[in-house]
C-alpha cells in the first residue's frame, strides 16, 4: 500500500509536469522539448534539495519519475483541447504539484534529522525551484522572482506544518493540511490579487 507522502510525491509530480508540459505548448515545443520542460519542473526543485541535504537525488535511484512525467505530456496530447483551452489549466496544477512538493521537501528533511527551520526551507526550495527552472528554460521571469504568493505560500504551509505537530495531529492529516494551505494560499492570492509589495527602485 502506497503511503501518503508517496502518494503526494507521485502525484505532484504529475501536476508539475503537466504544468511545464502545457507552458511548452504555449512556446510551440516539440514533444521531447516539452517532456524536457515538464520532467524539469518535476524533479528540479526535488534535486537541488537532495543535493543540500547530501543525498543521491531521488529521480535517479528510481524511474517511475520519468514515467510519471512521460505520462503527463500523453495526459496532454491525448486531451490537448480540453487541457490546452482552459486557461487555469497551468495555475491548478502549478498549485497542487506546489502543495504536495512541500510536503515532501519537509517530510524528508525531517527524515534526514535537521530541525524543523531547515525543512521549511527545504520544502519551499522543492516546492518552488522546480517552477523556477522551467520559467528560465521558457524565457519568462520566475514567479519566484514576481510579486505573486508562491514560495510565501510553501513558508505557509512549513508553518502550518509545524503547529500540527505541536498539537500532536497525526502524521498524515498534518501533511494534508499543511498541503492544503499552500494550495488554498495560491488560489486565494490570486483570486483577491494579494501580493507581495514591488522593491521600487530610483524613478
Amino acid at each position: 500500500m502506497i503511503d501518503f507522502i508517496t502518494l503526494c510525491d507521485y502525484t505532484g509530480t504529475f501536476a508539475f509536469a503537466i504544468s511545464g508540459i502545457r507552458l511548452a505548448s504555449a512556446k510551440q515545443f516539440d514533444w521531447f522539448g516539452a517532456y524536457v520542460v515538464g520532467l524539469v519542473t518535476a524533479v528540479g526543485g526535488g534535486t537541488i534539495r537532495d543535493i543540500l541535504l547530501n543525498s543521491t537525488p531521488f529521480w535517479m535511484e528510481h524511474i517511475s519519475y520519468l514515467v510519471v512525467s512521460g505520462l503527463a505530456l500523453l495526459f496532454v496530447i491525448i486531451f490537448r483541447k480540453y487541457v490546452i483551452r482552459i486557461t487555469n489549466t497551468v495555475f491548478i496544477f502549478d498549485a497542487i504539484g506546489l502543495g504536495l512538493f512541500v510536503v515532501v521537501g519537509i517530510a524528508k528533511t525531517l527524515d534526514y534529522g535537521f530541525p524543523m527551520w531547515v525543512a521549511i526551507v527545504m520544502g519551499t526550495i522543492t516546492g518552488s525551484f522546480g517552477g523556477m527552472i522551467r520559467d528560465i528554460l521558457i524565457n519568462e521571469i520566475p514567479l519566484l522572482f514576481r510579486k505573486d504568493i508562491y514560495a510565501l505560500a510553501c513558508v505557509l504551509g512549513g508553518i502550518v506544518y509545524i503547529v500540527c505537530l505541536h498539537f500532536s495531529v497525526s502524521l498524515p492529516m498534518t501533511q494534508f493540511i499543511a498541503a492544503l494551505s499552500v494550495f488554498v494560499t495560491r488560489v486565494l492570492a490570486v483570486r483577491y490579487h494579494i501580493s507581495v509589495p514591488v522593491l521600487k527602485g530610483e524613478e
